[in-house]
């Protein structure tokens, strides 16, 4: 049979599955992303097919493979002209779905193949061979394991097929050599136990999808046609559900206006935050407005609902809550703080959380609405404080020393145990070990950039957890980049960072 003829798409290969089971024969199926061929695929598909009649492979398509940067290696029209091209293969087919379930669904073969990496469900963290499993026996199939030599697609990949430039992959190299990817996520999932208090303030990141369509002619301005829009739970929201899906509870403490925004915040939040919401006197709901070019998803301006101006009257209401809170819980593990410069972390807040003897994270962000106004030296101490070098320079009025020499300025307010972490865009992080005094550089580790919108947020709510649980620092550094790298994927904050998709990121990186 040609290759051609043996890739079909899902409702020509179910028909042609449909009349060949009806003439007895049995259907095997095999599923996954087969990105580099290797020895492992072959035994795997030659040890399936003696189980039946025929072989049906399904690769998953390009847009939903999780694997990192640079990955799949290959397009998924490749990938199902390589598998077409062996022997053992009767039909192939994408899928253009997120997961197996779909096509088993359509498919309904009468065996589901997989390798034997995959027999314990219990250490597949995204559950999916459990949902593959329950859905091959609803349509009255089995699964089953093939027992064959195993190699590691992301390790060719690495070694062969590097996709970062020569110092990123001598980095990775060297990183390889002192931690594995099932090391360090065990240390990940120690965070699961840990009681995080969250504070700061709410901000709905709206996204207005625009194509531009010219000047009028009695104008000196752009018209655009508005072609869609979509509401992210940004700003602290956007941070507590990070953290949610690495810690076990995490509580919340922010406010919002009193603008019917209540019901959309709590509908965003994940099931273990607990959220505390206090609500302005006056002001509105944060909500700051990005009109984007929908061809290019580049902004092209913003509009932001917002008052800046302290509130005396919601100071009051937050110290009370905070003076309620914490002999309730009898101490967190963490107290993370994101400040974004919009009055609700006063000088009396700031000083009642700082006095706290909880583990602190700190990250005083300088944006477009306080530009010299938020400086992260508003906060006496801290055990680690997060942020970027824009923000580090400006906090000390220099625009061009070394940057390690600030670094160790800022230190000075730092509590034991506890760090420096100072994220420099395209230029990687650099992180300071004070008790060790050791500076630690991570390169960039990721290859598209849809959004950095939120990257930061990211970076601090993965590694302030892994500072308070005294990780080596240079890991700490490595796993923020991988959170950065993942958040700079996705529009804004349209998702979450996922425990899933992070581990498979560091397995892809450090096998």
């Amino acid at each position: 049979m040609s290759l051609s003829r043996k890739i079909k798409n899902l409702d020509e290969l179910a028909l042609i599955l449909q009349n060949l089971k009806s003439e007895g024969k049995k259907i095997i199926h095999c599923h996954g992303v087969f990105d580099l061929m290797h020895p492992g695929h072959i035994r795997h598909f030659k040890a399936a097919k003696e189980l039946g009649d025929i072989l049906v492979v399904t690769i998953t398509a390009d847009q939903f493979v999780n694997k990192g940067p640079g990955r799949p290696a290959f397009t998924h029209e490749l990938r199902a002209e390589s598998i077409a091209a062996l022997e053992t293969v009767d039909y192939i087919a994408i899928n253009f779905s997120p997961t197996a379930v779909e096509v088993i669904e359509k498919l309904r073969p009468n065996l589901y193949v997989k390798g034997k990496e995959y027999a314990d469900e219990d250490q597949d963290e995204t559950r999916g061979i459990r949902l593959e499993r329950e859905t091959i026996e609803s349509v009255g199939g089995e699964i089953n394991f093939t027992d064959e030599i195993n190699f590691s697609s992301s390790s060719l990949l690495n070694e062969y097929f590097g996709i970062y430039p020569e110092p990123v992959q001598n980095f990775l190299k060297d990183f390889r050599r002192r931690y594995s990817p099932d090391g360090v996520i065990e240390k990940l999932k120690s965070l699961k136990n840990m009681r995080v208090l969250v504070i700061g303030e709410t901000i709905l990141d709206k996204y207005s999808f625009v194509r531009p369509i010219g000047k009028p002619p009695k104008g000196n301005h752009i018209a655009a046609q508005l072609l869609g829009e979509e509401t992210h739970a940004g700003g602290i929201l956007a941070c507590a559900n990070h953290l949610a899906s690495f810690c076990g509870k995490v509580d919340l403490v922010t406010a919002i206006g009193d603008d019917g925004k209540e019901d959309f915040v709590m509908s965003h939040l994940k099931s273990n935050i607990v959220p505390l919401l206090l609500h302005y006197d006056k002001a509105p709901t944060i909500t700051k407005r990005r009109f984007v070019d929908n061809a290019f998803m580049s902004k092209l301006f913003e509009v932001y609902e917002i008052d800046s101006r302290p509130s005396s009257e919601l100071e009051k209401k937050i110290l009370a809550l905070l003076m309620d809170i914490f002999p309730k819980q009898n101490g967190y593990d963490l107290i993370l703080v994101l400040d974004y410069g919009h009055g609700l972390l006063t000088p009396a807040i700031i000083d009642f959380i700082c006095d706290r003897k909880e583990f602190l994270a700190v990250n005083a962000q300088t944006n477009t609405a306080n530009m010299g106004y938020n400086p992260i030296t508003k906060y006496p101490r801290a055990n680690y404080f997060c942020l970027d070098e824009p923000e580090l320079r400006l906090a000390f009025r220099d625009n061009c020393g070394d940057i390690n020499n600030l670094i160790k300025q800022l230190s000075g307010r730092v509590s034991l145990p506890g760090g420096v972490t100072v994220t420099r865009g395209h230029l990687g992080t650099v992180t300071y070990d004070i008790k060790n005094n050791s500076f630690f550089e991570v390169p960039v580790l990721s290859q598209k950039i849809v959004d950095t919108t939120g990257a930061g947020d990211a970076f601090l709510a993965l590694t302030a957890p892994c500072v308070a649980k005294a990780f080596p620092m240079e890991l700490v550094a490595f796993i923020g980049n991988v959170a950065g790298a993942l958040a700079v994927g996705v529009l804004g904050n349209r998702s979450s960072i996922e425990a899933a998709p992070l581990y498979k990121f560091i397995t892809a990186l450090l096998k």
